[in-house]
């Protein structure tokens, strides 16, 4: 999260509490008041409350990490190109005895191609 994103999610929950507060204190002098007519927040509190929830997604927005693709064969894809490191089923793969499909299904192949049949 770089520092441009976190001064504008830190300035959006300033605000945000400010007008949770100032909320907070209208509902309460209203209510001692027994005022008849109806206790609606003022709109100057209302826009507040949306602009700093617009910040706080902003900032959030900003400062979050770069996006997964989103189709499985992409997201394997990568993990391959980068070496499988971040391969969450490595573990699974490296266990001993475990059936492996790529060596398994190169066999085949040579199989039907019958290049591991010996010439004479």
């Amino acid at each position: 999260m770089g520092v441009l994103s976190r001064l504008v999610t830190f300035f959006g929950l300033i605000l945000l509490a400010h007008a949770g507060y100032s909320a907070h204190e209208h509902t309460i002098l209203y209510s001692n008041a027994r005022l008849s007519s109806t206790t609606a927040l003022p709109l100057d509190i209302v826009i507040e409350a949306l602009v700093s929830l617009v910040l706080v997604s902003t900032g959030l927005v900003l400062g979050a990490e770069k996006l997964k693709p989103i189709s499985w064969s992409e997201w394997a894809g990568q993990i391959e190109r980068e070496g499988g490191m971040r391969n969450p089923y490595r573990r699974l793969e490296e266990r001993y005895s475990f059936w492996d499909v790529r060596a398994k299904r190169k066999e085949f192949a040579d199989w039907i191609r019958g290049d591991d049949l010996v010439k004479e």
